[in-house]
């Protein structure tokens, strides 16, 4: 008999399969954890698991975390639209693996898109105090809510992107409309 396959143990097929079950396990765990982190940013934190109106609710957690940024960092207008423009990308990531995770287009419960939107709306004030929250607050979801042209429209794009660019516009839109506000000293 030869040294060499002596010093070799016979495998079998399920030998081979357990040799790589390590990998299979620590693959499925990150594929978990991934789902986790995405499910927590796409729901807000939770937020989107409110029993009524979780897009209302999400909204409202935007604008509370703006108020709390204006009034104790010092942001501006135009870090709100910064703001969205650095969380754009993991949300419409986020979005996508919780839809599909979900197997639903659009989930009631991933309101991340709400938290662009109430960004964004922000940006078009031109002062931040209460009138202007509240104006940002209700002129967005009115906008979100009723879907004017293209808003509808870009709910059909596939996966994260359609989910968030509807919102992403409703708030340019609020936000135009705060803006000409402002403007007219409204």
């Amino acid at each position: 008999m030869n040294d060499r396959a002596s010093a070799t143990p016979a495998t079998s097929g399920f030998d081979s399969i357990f040799r790589f079950a390590p990998r299979l396990r620590v693959s499925a765990v990150s594929v978990f954890r991934s789902r986790s982190i995405a499910r927590l940013l796409a729901t807000w934190f939770f937020c989107g698991r409110s029993p009524k109106a979780p897009g209302t609710a999400g909204s409202l957690a935007a604008l509370i975390i703006a108020i709390v940024l204006h009034e104790y960092a010092g942001f501006t207008r135009w870090h709100f639209l910064l703001l969205a423009a650095i969380l754009f990308l993991p949300a419409v990531w986020a979005a996508g693996v919780t839809a599909r995770a979900a197997n639903l287009k659009d989930p009631q419960f991933v309101v991340v898109d709400e938290v662009l939107g109430q960004w964004i709306a922000l940006a078009g004030a031109q002062s931040l105090n209460w009138k202007s929250y509240l104006a940002a607050f209700v002129v967005f979801r009115l906008f979100d809510i009723w879907k004017p042209p293209p808003v509808r429209q870009l709910e059909s794009l596939p996966g994260g992107w359609g989910i968030n660019m509807d919102d992403v516009m409703a708030g340019v839109y609020a936000a135009l409309v705060l803006f000409l506000a402002g403007r007219f000293n409204l």
